[in-house]
């Protein structure tokens, strides 16, 4: 009988061992989430003295910037700095190394010259930048736990009020912290946490802004070619719609909606022939979704516009492409993501799977289907994937382009008006410079009866600008150690235009720098002193300001064009102080708003005597000399600012209003 009592014993024993849930990870900063910004956030957490811990939904650390997107969207190279210049100064240093050219000699590479610098590089191959971010976690002791999705559920998160004190994963591991950063393309931790966010596109009207929500009045980029037929049977409505066209589009013109724009895959593609995975046909492959692919193609006015608008395959060193979205019919998978940002793990992987499915049979549609043209056959099918770069998956990548998911609400929303420089900040923790950039979101049929797609806006010509650290961090109500460097704060146009890898890194180091300040100080998040977190931004590499030699360069000529007409205006009584508008009005410069309204009132009165602002922005733009009297009428007032770009072609203008007639 004892026998048989220990016996019994040791097996309960045995069984609970077995059970227990993993040991709890205690760190100074949590990360969860593992892309480019979780590793910058990491490597800068160690650098300034603080324990921490990469919890990674995934199995590859570095996001999309490990993920096929090896054409680094830069905006402006002058304002990456930092952890983020370090590591395009790593990939550079790779390439210098004779061993790193096996497919490829180093002058066949076709690039252009500002992305191959004499210090960085802003293109490569997926697995650098894998080693180097895998380096730089070794190097620095930084603990990585792959494959440890968030428990999404309430069990997930353990708050005291307003502070986080555990996140758990699916295995029940438990993660305690002072600081926590979401570093996930989705902003699972942050909405986990009930911080307030959003999804899709914002009405124009709740921040002013002129391009976001419906948008087919700016649907001239990637577009269908014209009369494409969007149903089954063409001619014929009653046969119904063809696949991904949305019966409910497109929507009213600047309305707000729950559309997010398009997902895809950043293929890897070599046309080498001892490295080529010719393209497959997929299991499961639906000839029906491409047939506007086929009928877009015959509508194309000559082959080689086809070719123009099949893809961007940007070169990447060793033969191989980044290759992107282009055209009307694409990689783009466009309409079938708008559950992805709050679906559960099962559905985005469902969502996930039909994207590659998607694109697996794009690709092999265009290289191998009769109803393809042969010479475009030809010209596709010399690409396929790569045998060296996701080996695990045939050549094809387990990141989804996730171009946009949540989106945090703070105290600090950046807009349409701080990329165009009408509004600036006073907390910068980094600079944004590309073009306010939107895919796709919809397929729709238009008044003509032929199928359209719409969401695309690219507006850029404005200089780079900083992003205010209030739009990365959450309400002081609503949580006080979670700091949001990927979902931060921005609408949906502005949000294209921020969210760009070697941004995420910058916001991923500064992330890191104002929870290491929080601790030390033992304040909240929302308390840090910004004085403190911009010294050591900036003695950290952090480039917080507009270089002097980075923005649009002002030529003698346009410099003698802008004098010319304030010499004009000024003789014909508009004005009194050239020098002014001189000095401020030229791209890089503001000019007060108040002024400008001054400016604007006195030119318009030479054709409308006594008219108020807003008439004389009416006027303006009723004789075609002002494309938005809103954004003119909001910001030309006492306190405000206008971009020094914009009030320069405003001077033409009124310098053309008030032309003497002959």
């Amino acid at each position: 009988m004892k026998t048989r009592i220990i016996t019994l014993a040791l097996a309960i024993t045995l069984t609970l061992v077995a059970t227990a849930a993993p040991a709890p990870v205690e760190r100074d900063i949590v990360i969860y989430g593992d892309n480019s910004a979780a590793v910058a956030a990491a490597v800068q957490a160690r650098r300034m003295g603080k324990s921490v811990v990469i919890v990674g939904h995934s199995s590859r650390v570095g996001g999309l910037t490990t993920g096929g997107l090896g054409q680094t969207d830069i905006g402006n190279r002058h304002v990456i700095g930092g952890i983020s210049r370090e590591f395009y100064r790593a990939v550079r240093d790779h390439y210098q190394k004779p061993e790193a050219w096996k497919w490829q000699k180093p002058e066949e590479l076709r690039a252009s010259k500002n992305r191959t610098e004499a210090d960085v590089w802003w293109i490569f191959e997926p697995h650098v930048a894998l080693d180097i971010y895998n380096g730089w976690l070794a190097r620095d002791g930084i603990e990585y736990v792959k494959n440890a999705r968030l428990d999404r559920s309430k069990n997930g998160i353990v708050k005291n009020g307003a502070r986080i004190i555990a996140i758990r994963d699916e295995a029940g591991r438990e993660y305690r912290g002072k600081v926590f950063i979401d570093a996930t393309y989705e902003g699972d931790l942050m909405a986990l946490a009930g911080i307030t966010y959003t999804v899709g596109r914002e009405a124009n009207s709740l921040y002013g802004e002129t391009l976001n929500g419906v948008q087919t009045a700016m649907d001239k980029w990637h577009q269908f070619f014209p009369g494409v037929d969007p149903y089954v049977r063409k001619g014929d409505p009653a046969s119904g719609l063809l696949p991904f066209i949305d019966p409910t589009g497109p929507g009213v013109e600047g309305a707000g909606d729950k559309r997010v724009q398009a997902y895809c895959y950043r293929m890897c593609l070599t046309d080498h022939p001892e490295n080529r995975i010719p393209f497959i046909k997929p299991d499961g492959y639906r000839e029906d979704w491409y047939e506007l692919l086929f009928r877009n193609i015959e509508a194309a006015p000559d082959l080689a516009t086809v070719k123009k608008w099949i893809w961007i395959n940007s070169p990447m060193p060793n033969r191989k492409t980044d290759t992107n979205n282009r055209g009307g019919f694409s990689t783009d998978f466009i309409g079938q993501n708008y559950d992805y940002p709050e679906a559960d793990y099962a559905t985005r992987e469902q969502i996930a799977r039909r994207h590659l499915l998607y694109q697996q049979g794009l690709m092999w549609s265009l290289a191998y289907h009769p109803r393809v043209p042969a010479e475009i056959r030809e010209f596709v099918s010399r690409w396929g994937m790569t045998k060296d770069e996701f080996t695990e998956g045939g050549g094809w990548q387990g990141q989804l382009y996730v171009r946009e998911a949540r989106r945090m609400v703070s105290d600090l929303v950046m807009t349409q008006h701080h990329c165009q420089g009408r509004e600036t900040v006073s907390d910068s923790i980094g600079m944004a410079a590309y073009t306010m950039d939107s895919h796709h979101v919809q397929r729709y049929v238009d008044k003509n009866g032929h199928v359209r797609n719409e969401g695309d806006v690219q507006v850029g010509k404005f200089p780079p600008y900083p992003v205010g650290y209030r739009s990365i961090v959450p309400r002081e109500s609503e949580c006080v150690n979670l700091i949001v460097p990927v979902c931060m704060s921005a609408s949906h146009i502005a949000y294209g235009s921020i969210r760009m890898e070697p941004v995420f890194m910058v916001f991923g180091q500064s992330a890191a720098t104002a929870a290491a300040l929080a601790i030390d100080d033992n304040v909240s998040l929302q308390k840090v002193d910004y004085k403190k977190l911009r010294a050591r931004l900036l003695k950290d590499g952090q480039i917080l300001e507009r270089p002097a030699d980075s923005g649009t360069k002002t030529t003698a000529a346009a410099t003698g064009k802008l004098a010319e007409n304030l010499a004009a205006l000024q003789a014909r009584g508009i004005i009194q102080q050239p020098d002014y508008w001189l000095k401020n009005a030229r791209p890089g410069k503001t000019c007060a708003g108040q002024s400008v309204a001054t400016l604007i009132v006195n030119a318009v009165s030479k054709k409308k005597p006594g008219v108020t602002l807003d008439e004389a922005c009416d006027y303006l733009h009723a004789a075609g000399l002002m494309s938005r009297p809103a954004d003119w009428k909001r910001y030309a007032q006492k306190g405000k600012t206008c971009t020094g770009a914009s009030t320069e072609k405003l001077i033409a203008a009124l310098e053309q209003l008030t032309r003497p007639e002959k």
